[in-house]
């Protein structure tokens, strides 16, 4: 009895040790933790106001992903052999070379203009990976804006839902960190597994009529098995943010969203006449405080909220992009994917002289860039930049 009360006294002493080390150690660390500097590095609340910081993709070592059934649903049909034969392969090189040196000169011309310009760090995305649900190779980082959102002073990274983007944020953790460092907010959302029952394993595509038919139906490739988005399906107008459910983002992964950044932010539900939705921003793009452009071809069920609420509505002109020119992953409509740096100054393809002159007359001075390589990879000048920090603050536009 008295060896079992010796070793409870001990035991005792030991663990009120532990605790007042534990609280010392806390109060430690709350005199170590500095508070987020006035001049946060990341401050962004829509896509218009004067731009100051920007991340850019990166063309190089990008590959094709392996043709999955979520790969398959989201590509054009005349494409498939093109996966089938280079999955898991370099894009080609020369279109590659191409569209680095595009890049490349988009980043110089952004620095002309007076915007701070990060990249993401190469990576080897032909390295085949595997976890316990599937094995895949990499695609690229060539689009932060799919996998970052920034939401005031916090970037978002989102889960996505393509296999082979399964790490790419990897190439951005070192950037994430140092504005973490600085003062951001960091967030990732659930990341998902990725298994079999994601997706639709016998999604039914065999032509532009089915796909129709299944988008009106809202049926498509994701399932609601767990929260799935890429970030480049929200656009944001301050107080208000608006994304669409689509073949990569799931109602699960848009209600996440919703909970997680209310009760600051409205996340808002539209939908188009798309017979294949991934990414609006070459469906619906904010350009101004009031004013957006939507794409004739895949007109907006919800129109009228933006009207009621005194919005202009523009129609973009038919893009110019040749037939014969590669588009592995996207529409010709990239024409109207472009990037603000303010309220009157916009980035838009060199080539595009219909939509350069639709800005002219709108007053919007146009800072014309040649992508047109860079666009096969998937995306226009909005694509392939995340707006790290506009000088701008959070208003409400449609109180």
């Amino acid at each position: 009895l008295g060896r079992a009360f010796t070793g409870w006294v001990q035991r005792s002493f030991q663990s009120t040790q532990a605790a007042t080390a534990s609280q010392n150690t806390c109060a430690a660390d709350d005199k170590a933790t500095s508070p987020v500097p006035k001049d946060c590095p990341v401050c962004s609340y829509n896509e218009w106001d004067p731009l100051e910081e920007v991340i850019v993709g990166r063309a190089e070592n990008a590959c094709v992903p392996p043709f999955s059934v979520e790969v398959k649903a989201n590509t054009y049909e005349k494409y498939w052999g093109f996966y089938e034969k280079f999955g898991g392969q370099s894009f080609p090189k020369d279109h590659l070379k191409k569209a680095t040196a595009e890049i490349e000169e988009m980043c110089n011309i952004l620095k002309r203009e007076g915007v701070i310009v990060k990249r993401p760090d190469p990576i080897d995305w032909s390295v085949k990976y595997k976890t316990p649900d599937f094995e895949s190779t990499g695609m690229y980082a060539a689009m932060p804006r799919d996998i970052l959102l920034v939401v005031g002073n916090e970037i978002i990274e989102a889960p996505m839902a393509w296999r082979a983007r399964f790490f790419e944020y990897r190439a951005y953790r070192r950037i994430i960190k140092d504005y973490f460092n600085g003062g951001a907010k960091w967030t990732t959302a659930p990341k998902p597994t990725m298994s079999d029952e994601l997706y639709d394993q016998h999604y039914p595509i065999r032509s532009v009529e089915d796909r129709h038919k299944l988008a009106a139906q809202g049926k498509f490739v994701t399932t609601e098995f767990e929260p799935c988005f890429d970030a480049a399906d929200f656009i944001r107008a301050g107080r208000d943010i608006f994304v669409q459910r689509s073949q990569v983002t799931n109602y699960m992964g848009i209600e996440w969203m919703r909970r997680h950044l209310a009760p600051d932010y409205r996340v808002h539900i539209i939908s188009f006449k798309d017979p294949n939705p991934m990414h609006i921003d070459a469906t619906f793009n904010i350009i101004g405080p009031g004013l957006v452009l939507s794409n004739p071809d895949r007109p907006c069920h919800q129109i009228e909220l933006f009207k009621k609420a005194g919005w202009t509505v523009i129609r973009p002109p038919v893009p110019l992009i040749p037939d014969d020119h590669p588009l592995w992953m996207s529409s010709k409509w990239l024409s109207m994917n472009v990037l603000m740096l303010d309220e009157k100054r916009v980035m838009v393809d060199a080539n595009e002289t219909s939509i350069q002159k639709m800005f002219e007359n709108l007053g919007i001075s146009t800072i014309k860039v040649n992508i047109r390589h860079a666009n096969s990879l998937g995306g226009g000048f909005h694509c392939w930049t995340c707006d790290v920090r506009r000088r701008g603050t959070l208003q409400s536009y449609f109180d």
